[in-house]
């Protein structure tokens, strides 16, 4: 089985590694984690140039109509270099479900606007409880004569702060099935009745809090169908845990490059310690688990973009990832001893992410449940 990438691929990986090391070197990640957008406009806006936000959108709405493997390459290099920007929010968490769900009105309103960079997006899905479950969506949406009205509160909805719409989950109504009644829709951001606070994270990850108080929404805002929503939301969850994953391979590939560098320049007892045994071991044991991360999610993605059902593999690579990415950074802190442990040091940018990618569309526990659901126990 040849997983091999095409022409095209290898040219984007290497486009987007050259573009990232130029425009988002470390220095850059920190200024933007103190920032108040946590984002740069003016980088946003070369991406778009390059391709990058309209890459699996449609010719017709101005983008180049890619599919998931070129995404996940895409989004390698960008967990490679933790790149902070509004792209996984856009593209994967809102832009996907909308190609697939959304009517032709609401794609040319919203996704050509997201292909040139005008337009930002944000899910608004998660609330105090803090997972992915069905029975925990608590927010209300009440039918009017010709609208919605949406009150209630959502918790770490990643970049809602610098988001044009966000997708918001809503209950529309309540039944036996706590998956039955939950509808999405499409809000303005700047809609009356919303307000929004960042939430402080070690992460750094742009996390807000938003207030629905009694926001107005018309039913043509409405994506797929009233009370239908929970199977759009499993969509955006399965697309998510492979494409995090992709994110969080290229996070572990950049950790064990900066700690085998480091351990054939550091000197002790007049000898690099990459020449000592427990050193190389450790960094080797890191390199077998990064491969099969990287075999995982590629032939996953391999049987996502080419419609076979892959729910079971889906659930094992992200519960992979979670592992690998948290090994790996621990072990490349260790190489580094002490000075590993500062926050200066690049290791560490790495480091404080680890737990934000585990929680992210479901942590080990969550998959490793699924993957024992597949295999009937």
């Amino acid at each position: 089985m040849d997983f091999g990438f095409t022409e095209e691929q290898e040219m984007l990986r290497t486009s987007a590694k050259d573009f990232l090391t130029k425009e988002c070197p470390k220095a850059k990640v920190r200024e933007l984690e103190e920032s108040e957008k946590r984002y740069d406009s003016d980088m946003w806006l070369k991406m778009a140039e390059l391709g990058w936000t309209g890459l699996v959108i449609p010719d017709k709405y101005g983008g180049t109509e890619c599919g998931i493997i070129d995404l996940m390459v895409l989004l390698e290099e960008m967990g490679r270099n933790i790149l902070p920007s509004p792209f996984f929010s856009t593209v994967v968490l809102c832009s996907l479900p909308i190609l697939e769900y959304g009517t032709e009105e609401q794609k040319d309103k919203i996704l050509k606007k997201v292909s040139s960079g005008e337009t930002i997006l944000s899910l608004a899905l998660t609330e105090s409880a803090g997972t992915c479950k069905a029975s925990d969506i608590k927010v209300r949406a009440t039918a009017e004569e010709s609208n919605y009205i949406i009150s209630g509160t959502k918790m770490f909805v990643a970049d809602a702060n610098v988001a044009d719409y966000l997708l918001v989950a809503a209950r529309t109504s309540d039944g036996p099935d706590p998956e039955d009644g939950i509808t999405l829709f499409l809000v303005d951001a700047k809609s009356q009745g919303i307000r929004m606070e960042t939430l402080p994270t070690i992460a750094a990850d742009n996390q807000c809090e938003v207030v629905f108080d009694k926001v107005n929404v018309f039913k043509n805002d409405i994506l797929g169908e009233i009370g239908q929503g929970w199977k759009i939301i499993e969509y955006i969850l399965y697309q998510a845990a492979l494409l995090k994953s992709a994110e969080t391979l290229g996070a572990c590939e950049a950790l064990l490059d900066t700690g085998t560098t480091y351990a054939k320049e550091r000197i002790q007892f007049d000898k690099p310690i990459g020449s000592f045994q427990s050193i190389q071991h450790k960094l080797s044991e890191l390199l077998i688990d990064i491969e099969g991360l990287r075999y995982l999610l590629h032939e996953t993605a391999w049987k996502v973009s080419e419609g076979i059902p892959a729910d079971k593999a889906v659930s094992m690579v992200k519960a992979k990832a979670n592992q690998v990415y948290q090994r790996v950074a621990l072990d490349v802190i260790q190489v580094h001893g002490a000075i590993g442990f500062t926050k200066d040091h690049d290791v560490g940018l790495y480091f404080r992410r680890v737990k934000a990618a585990e929680f992210a569309y479901g942590d080990s526990e969550y998959h490793r449940e699924k993957i024992a659901v597949e295999m009937g126990l």
